[in-house]
C-alpha cells in the first residue's frame, strides 16, 4: 500500500523522519535546502515508494546527488512539482496563443486601415466628369482591395476558431490538473488538501448565512492488524471499500474526502445533528454487513467495521476547532469498544 508521505509528516512520526531525513542529507553530502529536505523526507517515509527507489539506484551507482538531480527527482515524483509543471507548460501555451492571436487581429486591422483608405481615395477621385476608363481601373482597385480584405477576415475568423478550440482545450486541461491535485488517488475520493479548501469555503457561507454544519471524521477499526495480516494489497481493497460506501453516502451537497492512512472526513453542510447521525449509522451498518473476500485467492477476510465521531459547527467558530471535537468524538468510540458513532455534542452536553 502507498504510503501517505503528508499524514507521515504530520503524525507522531514527523520529528523522527526530519531527523533521518537530515542525517542522511548529511552523510551523503547533499545540501538542506527545502526542495532536498522533501526529497529525502519522502525517501524516509516510504523507503519502498517509487522516489525512494529511484533516488536508491542513483546512490548505487554512484550519481551524484546535484541540485539538477534533485529538481529532475521532484519534477517526476513529487505532486506538487508536476502540478506546477503542469499549470505553468499550459500557461506558457496559453502566453504563445494569446501572441498569435494578437498579431492576427493587428494584420487584420492593418489591412482594414488600409481599405478604408482606399475607399476614402476613391470617394476623391469620382466625379461626374471622371473619364470613363479611370472609373473602370477605379472599380478594379476597389474590388481587389475587397477581396483582400475577405480574404484576411475569413484567415481572422479562422484563426480565432482555431484559438477558441485551443483555450477550451487547455481549460479542459486545467481543470483536470485541478482535479488530479485534490482528487485520493486510491479512492477517488477527494484528499486532504481539497477537504481543508471545502471546510474553509463551507465555513466562510455558514458565516455568511447563520447555518451551522456538522463534520465527521472516521477510521477503520484496527486496520494495522488487518494490514499485517493480508499484507497491503489487500489493505488497499478494504480502504476501496469503505470509501465507496463514504463516497455514496457522501454524495452532493455532502463533502467526503479520504483525510490520511485508514481515516476519512465528512462535511453535512445544513443537516442536523440527528440526520448526520443517522447517515453515519448507515454507513457503519452497511459497513460492516458485508462479507469481503480475498480478490487474489477468494479467500474470506470477514467483515470490516469503522467507528466514527461528530460534531456541530456553529457559525463564526473555528472549523479546526470543530474538527477537533469530531476527533474526540472519534477516539470515544475507539475507547468504547469500536464499531460505533459517537455524537460530541452529547459529550459536551455531558462535560
Amino acid at each position: 500500500m502507498a504510503v501517505d508521505v503528508e499524514t507521515v509528516l504530520r503524525g507522531p512520526q514527523a520529528y523522527d523522519t526530519a531527523r533521518k531525513s537530515l542525517e542522511l542529507m548529511e552523510r551523503h553530502q547533499v545540501w538542506p535546502t527545502p526542495l532536498n529536505f522533501e526529497i529525502w523526507n519522502h525517501f524516509v517515509a516510504d523507503p519502498e515508494g517509487p522516489l525512494a527507489r529511484e533516488l536508491s539506484r542513483l546512490i548505487a551507482i554512484g550519481e551524484p546527488l546535484t541540485d539538477s538531480l534533485s529538481e529532475e527527482l521532484a519534477s517526476v515524483f513529487l505532486p506538487k512539482t508536476r502540478l506546477n509543471d503542469q499549470i505553468r507548460d499550459a500557461g506558457d501555451q496559453l502566453s504563445k496563443e494569446l501572441v498569435s492571436v494578437s498579431r492576427a487581429i493587428q494584420a487584420a486591422q492593418r489591412s482594414n486601415e488600409a481599405y478604408g483608405q482606399t475607399l476614402q481615395g476613391a470617394h476623391k477621385d469620382l466625379n461626374p466628369d471622371a473619364d470613363r476608363e479611370v472609373v473602370r481601373k477605379m472599380i478594379e482597385g476597389l474590388a481587389m482591395a475587397t477581396k483582400r480584405v475577405q480574404r484576411e477576415n475569413r484567415s481572422l475568423e479562422k484563426r480565432l476558431s482555431e484559438s477558441s478550440q485551443e483555450v477550451t482545450r487547455l481549460r479542459e486541461h486545467l481543470e483536470q490538473v485541478r482535479r488530479d491535485a485534490t482528487t485520493d488517488g486510491l479512492t477517488n475520493l477527494a484528499n486532504r488538501k481539497a477537504f481543508d479548501e471545502e471546510l474553509e469555503r463551507a465555513c466562510a457561507e455558514s458565516d455568511q448565512n447563520g447555518t451551522t454544519i456538522c463534520l465527521a471524521v472516521l477510521d477503520i477499526d484496527h486496520f494495522k492488524s488487518f494490514n499485517d495480516t493480508w499484507g497491503h494489497q489487500t489493505g488497499d481493497q478494504v480502504i476501496r471499500y469503505v470509501a465507496s460506501v463514504i463516497g455514496r453516502i457522501g454524495a452532493l451537497p455532502r463533502f467526503a474526502a479520504r483525510y490520511g492512512g485508514e481515516e476519512f472526513a465528512m462535511i453535512f453542510p445544513g443537516e442536523s445533528v440527528a440526520q448526520v447521525e443517522e447517515r453515519l449509522e448507515e454507513i457503519r451498518e452497511e459497513v460492516s454487513s458485508r462479507m469481503l473476500k480475498r480478490r487474489s485467492t477468494n479467500e474470506d477476510l470477514g467483515t470490516v467495521t469503522i467507528s466514527a465521531g461528530m460534531a456541530l459547527r456553529r457559525p463564526n467558530e473555528a472549523g479546526t476547532y470543530c474538527m477537533e471535537r469530531a476527533d474526540a468524538a472519534l477516539y470515544a468510540s475507539k475507547r468504547t469498544g469500536r464499531n460505533r458513532v459517537t455524537n460530541g455534542e452529547a459529550i459536551s452536553n455531558a462535560a
